[in-house]
């Protein structure tokens, strides 16, 4: 099976690439360290006596959740040479973990050549993978070099799930040769079973995400980053990590709750910066007053602010009175995370697709920490509902902060099995 994926790796990359090329284009800031994409890494030799960890890690939220194995490694004496795949991750990367990581890359593409050339250079003793970073070739190089392989916050949605039980030898080919499997959820757990992985190389660590701590902006900086965006008194309601069609829902509930005689403004997210042409289009034809986040501070205040910046989801949430978890109304189906806005405390609104985190999300509607729509419309009667139930939101809030307390020490969990397996190394 290695072999067929090896042969047709580099045809359907062809028919890909022009897809690759637009994205990188729109995104931008992948010219640097391109060569990292072919195996053309340049890593320090390896130390006497000091171990080292490859880790893989792409999106922003998984970059955030990282943050203390990285800081615990280092106090190891663990050397990590940490990977990404996108321009935002590496920029993220930088910017955050300079002082903790050996260096910051580029995964390469997951062909023989690229792969085989990378593991020559990084030559680790351990891998660390990410939810669902799982490359064949990768995971190939391992083992024929005896190195263990550690998926951590292990996950796989439905599509994934669906496919690999279509595809049986796929599944083999991607979890055949992970040494340790840490499922975020007993659901992600049954689901890699059904796939064929043993329950002995498994863990239900739990996910990490919510043993970060987000640091609390003071009521002085909340007043300030308030000025900053253009926010008018009254409420915040923010669309986080918004796709197409969702940021016009949340426009319809801002107009009912004004409708309604609330004061109060939108603030949007996009899961994608590069679609805020396509969101101030929306805005333009409603007429409301509305500011880019990437354009600095606003002039004056707005109804309406398009945060197309990066890494800033954390801080925005903390100004919400009601939160909706975008990629969850149809025919979106995949959901995004609502970890950080439970964490921080925040009443929590989705819609029905909210497959990649079908457990979490039933766990926090279960609790009374979330509310769950079925469509944009049952959104606007909901969301201004309780944008007008002061109450109703304090009880959703206080909800989600108790369940995030009682799903806390993943990071733990899944340290000791990181250690163990380097301890193995010998």
């Amino acid at each position: 099976m290695l072999w067929l994926y090896r042969l047709i790796f580099i045809p359907a990359l062809l028919v890909m690439s022009p897809w690759y090329v637009r994205r990188m284009r729109r995104r931008g800031g992948y010219g640097e360290k391109f060569r990292h994409r072919f195996g053309g890494h340049y890593v320090p030799r390896r130390r006497a006596g000091v171990k080292r960890i490859w880790l893989q890690a792409v999106s922003v939220g998984e970059m955030l959740a990282i943050g203390p194995m990285l800081e615990a490694l280092r106090r190891d004496g663990v050397e990590v040479y940490l990977t990404t795949t996108t321009s935002t991750g590496y920029r993220m990367a930088t910017d955050r973990y300079r002082p903790f990581v050996l260096d910051v890359g580029y995964f390469p593409i997951d062909w023989w050549p690229f792969s085989a050339r990378a593991w020559r250079r990084i030559d680790p003793d351990l891998v660390v993978l990410t939810e669902g970073e799982r490359w064949p070739e990768h995971i190939h190089q391992a083992g024929a070099r005896g190195v263990p392989v550690v998926c951590i916050n292990a996950r796989i949605s439905d599509r994934s799930f669906a496919r690999m039980r279509l595809i049986r030898p796929a599944a083999g080919l991607m979890l055949g040769g992970i040494t340790r499997l840490l499922p975020s959820s007993h659901q992600d757990e049954a689901r890699f079973l059904k796939l064929g992985v043993p329950a002995s190389r498994m863990l239900v660590a739990g996910n990490i995400k919510l043993d970060v701590e987000i640091p609390r902006l003071g009521a002085k900086e909340l007043e300030g980053l308030r000025r900053e965006l253009g926010l008018p008194p009254g409420f915040v309601l923010l669309g986080s990590s918004t796709w197409p069609g969702e940021e016009a829902a949340l426009l319809a509930v801002l107009v009912r709750a004004r409708t309604d005689g609330l004061s109060g403004s939108l603030l949007l997210v996009p899961r994608h910066a590069e679609r805020r042409r396509e969101i101030g289009e929306l805005l333009r034809r409603s007429g409301l007053r509305y500011h880019l986040r990437s354009r600095g501070p606003a002039p004056g205040e707005v109804d309406v602010v398009i945060a197309d910046t990066t890494g800033e989801l954390r801080q925005l949430t903390q100004l919400a009175d009601l939160v909706f978890v975008g990629k969850s109304l149809p025919p979106h189906t995949d959901g995004q995370t609502p970890v950080e806005a439970a964490g921080l405390g925040k009443p929590i609104v989705f819609g029905p697709g909210m497959g990649n985190f079908r457990h979490l999300a039933g766990d926090l509607v279960g609790r009374g920490a979330a509310r769950r729509v079925s469509s944009a419309e049952e959104l606007v009667s909901t969301g201004s509902q309780l944008l007008r139930d002061s109450s109703g939101r304090a009880a959703l809030a206080a909800a989600a902060v108790a369940w995030r307390s009682e799903n806390s020490g993943a990071m733990v969990r899944t340290l000791a099995v990181v250690r163990a397996e380097l301890a193995r190394r010998g």
